[in-house]
């Protein structure tokens, strides 16, 4: 691991654990931005589940997975999005129409983008998931 981006991390180590057919994956270091990016990921059914382990240093993500994520990934760099612009963001990294998300960070919390549509905000483009 290299540690220069820990979400980027992150994202590839579920994806790798996901590929393998492994149902749970631990992720450290734990930060706040990861464990909102898994919030995110959980209310769009990628993930079952998730919790926050104490091991006296950073900490770690314990993430029971639910076999739904063909790819997810962290974008480099973290293009601004404005409100309007989703849906080219859409073409350039989801397969397709309505399947799997963009997960933004907006000044209301990270979110998915179809919730910041219906909200009308932009933000910055965080990662991807389908």
């Amino acid at each position: 691991m290299s540690l220069n981006d820990p979400l980027a991390d992150a994202l590839s180590h579920i994806k790798n654990i996901e590929r393998v057919g492994k149902m749970e994956c631990m992720i450290k270091p734990a930060s706040k931005l990861i464990g909102n990016v898994l919030g995110v990921m959980q209310e769009g059914g990628y993930i079952a589940e998730f919790e926050f382990v104490e091991d006296g240093k950073a900490g770690i993500f314990k993430v029971k997975l639910c076999g739904k994520i063909n790819n997810c990934n962290a974008t480099k760099p973290r293009f601004y999005v404005r409100a309007n612009e989703y849906e080219n963001w859409e073409k350039r990294l989801l397969p397709a129409r309505d399947f799997g998300m963009l997960i933004i960070t907006t000044s209301k919390g990270v979110m998915s983008h179809g919730k910041a549509i219906e909200m009308g905000i932009g933000g910055q483009l965080l990662a991807f998931v389908y």
